[in-house]
């Protein structure tokens, strides 16, 4: 069965740093296109990071440029997103997301918090 989980959330103060991985199994995972998604209570869903797959291009959302990090080991089945500089508003539920056209899988999340 396809599983996306990720691990590495957890409370840091701003302008901290946290690493997040997403362990992928079930599907071919060098075939798939990564995300990473953040979603703050009250507020939409938002596109993080993508990274495609191949030559591995990197996609940003503006709020996270130069200080997020999106990659990916393939022979892991893993993709991480090293996290610099945080701030409060990047409080959120982060998930991890596959995705190869139409097929699409989703991670449970796992939370981060920015707090003094």
């Amino acid at each position: 069965q396809v599983q996306l989980v990720e691990s590495g959330g957890g409370l840091v103060q701003p302008g901290g740093s946290l690493s997040l991985s997403c362990a992928a199994s079930g599907f071919t995972f060098s075939r798939y296109a990564m995300t990473w998604y953040r979603q703050a209570p009250g507020k939409e869903r938002e596109l993080v990071a993508t990274i495609t797959r191949g030559t591995g291009n990197t996609n940003y959302a503006d709020s996270v440029k130069g200080r997020f990090t999106i990659s990916r080991d393939n022979a892991e089945n893993t993709v991480y997103l090293q996290m610099n500089s945080l701030k409060p508003e990047d409080t959120a539920m982060y998930y991890c997301n596959g995705r190869l056209g139409f097929d699409v899988y989703w991670g449970q999340g796992t939370q981060v918090t920015v707090s003094s």
